[in-house]
């Protein structure tokens, strides 16, 4: 099986490349992890669309046999850009995982399997990106395993219905106001990237930084 992992230049996940490569190269002796669409290769089994923020245009799709994206949200509710931290700011600490081949319309392919998985209260980032990769990686490895297995793709079900879209965040989104609480702004805090895009606030005509972590 000859496998190509799909990774954008900007995302968290090129911080565990290796955890990625290690758990799927049972799969595969051929492995290739590349930063842009336009680099993929023709003939290969399978493309893994793991964190990439374009739409990949039909042509490149063509290139394997199978696209595959995992996606933090019970699709086709949802759908669009970081839908794990969308919904830790909704309050919700249940999520549900979907595995779904990439489609022209974004988050709207079939859906091959779903996990469901609890999000501690007190994880702060670095926690919530590892179990969002191991959740994913564990889609994954379900589908390779099939796909492996059975020379074909798992039947999945129709990933078009209706759902709400979720915007991309920005470094403003990470503002917090200072009239209300940190009890009250706790999902903001324990969702932003310290390094990246951390929490700030306006007072005096200055910008303030805030950094989280805890022991």
């Amino acid at each position: 099986m000859k496998i190509q992992i799909l990774i954008s230049k900007t995302s968290w996940a090129n911080n565990f490349q290796k955890n990625i490569l290690y758990k799927i190269k049972k799969f595969s002796k051929k492995i290739k992890i590349i930063d842009s669409h336009l680099k993929l290769q023709k003939k290969y089994d399978v493309n893994i669309v793991f964190s990439y923020f374009k739409i990949i245009p039909k042509k490149y799709l063509k290139r394997s046999k199978a696209n595959i994206v995992p996606h933090e949200s019970d699709l086709p509710k949802g759908r669009g850009m970081s839908p794990l931290t969308w919904q830790i700011l909704e309050n919700k600490n249940e999520i549900v995982f979907s595995l779904v081949e990439a489609s022209q319309k974004v988050d709207m392919g079939k859906i091959y399997y779903k996990k469901k998985i609890k999000i501690p209260k007190d994880a702060l980032f670095d926690d919530i990106k590892k179990i969002q990769l191991k959740t994913n990686l564990l889609l994954i490895d379900r589908f390779l395993n099939y796909f492996k297995k059975n020379k074909k793709l798992p039947k999945g079900k129709d990933g078009i219905g209706k759902g709400n879209f979720y915007n991309k965040r920005t470094t403003k989104d990470s503002r917090l106001n200072i009239n209300q609480t940190i009890k009250k702004q706790f999902n903001l805090l324990r969702i932003v990237d310290n390094n990246n895009y951390p929490a700030f606030f306006k007072m005096y005509g200055k910008k303030f930084f805030i950094k989280i972590t805890k022991k």
